[in-house]
């Protein structure tokens, strides 16, 4: 009888082990195409579903801590967040609203997580409308460069404002983590993101997701200003590597960029016009490319007549250049000096000039 009701003990733990919990729901207008869910730490999608009757359902291990997912359905940019934990969740959707859910029944994490969905939907869509916008510029329309940049500015500065409020309000919940890390990491400065971070509950910071904002505040503090450049090394276009350090005694900016990036191809212009006017001055460029296809970053180089050395691993944002800098969004730049020391960050047109006619006059 005691090794029966041993027997029944290990049965039952091994069940909870191996517990399962859904997430499920109605979805109006998808019949036939197919939902993914993709967990946060994983490169590719966890699992798939063909939406059938206007239903879908997943089964994912049951953790009890709250662990971030997303929903992502094909042709909407913006996927549907969630932070299952112990319960069951379930969601009615339809293709209109995606991501925002018209219902659900969910526990408080992800109750939140769509709340600061709701609040940054206005951003979502202004952001693509702005990509759309830089893509139609011509070379040559400085009124329109210029105008662009405002909104750009004028976008950036409600993101920081909408961020900050929705922190500020709710600094225990995981979706204050996410959004800091996803929305405002790379718009603020090192010291605003890590007061920031040290707002929130320790509960919070002791979530798993907290790590990629201790990464990037350590990796931020290896590429402060008067620190020497972490050295690296990727391939060129013809597959030759090149090293940061062998660029010593020359300033060198390291330009972070991709072919998909509309604003990082309006500031194209001003980075050439940069390396023109001073690459006899001690001065060259060092691009670093985001792409993920060789053939439109090649296509990319020669349309925007990128004459100075290019690299890449075609990671796209899990560049390896990228990660160990902290780059979270693009275009991105620091300045390195002839002693190898990063003396200026985030360096974009008049700023630019400035910063080189200062330092190479």
């Amino acid at each position: 009888m005691k090794n029966l009701f041993l027997f029944v003990v290990l049965l039952a733990c091994a069940a909870g082990a191996n517990a399962q919990q859904t997430i499920s729901g109605s979805f109006k207008g998808a019949n036939g195409k197919v939902l993914y869910l993709f967990d946060d730490t994983a490169d590719g999608p966890q699992d798939s579903v063909v939406i059938k009757e206007e239903k879908f359902r997943f089964a994912i291990k049951n953790n009890p801590e709250a662990e971030i997912y997303a929903l992502i359905y094909p042709g909407v940019s913006t996927p549907l967040f969630m932070a299952p934990g112990k319960d069951a969740l379930q969601f009615e959707l339809d293709t209109a609203h995606f991501p925002l859910a018209n219902d659900m029944k969910v526990n408080e994490a992800t109750k939140y997580m769509q709340m600061y969905q709701r609040n940054f939907k206005s951003f979502s869509n202004k952001a693509a409308k702005l990509n759309a916008e830089a893509a139609g510029i011509a070379e040559n329309d400085e009124a329109a460069k210029q105008a662009f940049r405002k909104k750009a500015e004028e976008f950036n500065t409600g993101v920081i404002a909408a961020g900050r409020d929705f922190i500020t309000q709710n600094p225990g919940q995981l979706a204050s983590l996410w959004m800091l890390g996803n929305d405002l990491a790379n718009r603020l400065s090192p010291s605003d993101v890590e007061a920031l971070y040290k707002s929130l509950t320790p509960e919070v910071r002791k979530s798993k997701h907290a790590e990629r904002i201790e990464n990037y505040l350590q990796s931020v503090k290896q590429s402060a200003l008067n620190v020497t450049a972490d050295d690296f090394t990727q391939n060129d276009t013809k597959g030759k590597p090149v090293k940061l350090s062998s660029f010593r005694g020359k300033y060198v900016l390291v330009d972070f960029w991709a072919s998909w990036c509309g604003p990082c191809r309006q500031e194209n212009p001003n980075v050439v016009a940069a390396y023109n006017k001073y690459k006899d001055k001690n001065f060259t460029i060092l691009g670093v490319s985001l792409d993920d296809d060789r053939a439109d970053w090649l296509k990319a180089i020669e349309a925007d007549k990128l004459q100075w050395t290019q690299v890449s691993d075609l990671g796209g944002w899990n560049n390896k250049v990228a990660k160990q800098y902290g780059i979270r969004s693009i275009p991105a730049n620091f300045l390195v000096d002839p002693q190898g020391k990063i003396v200026a960050r985030n360096l974009r047109g008049e700023q630019l000039e400035a910063t080189l006619a200062e330092l190479l006059h």
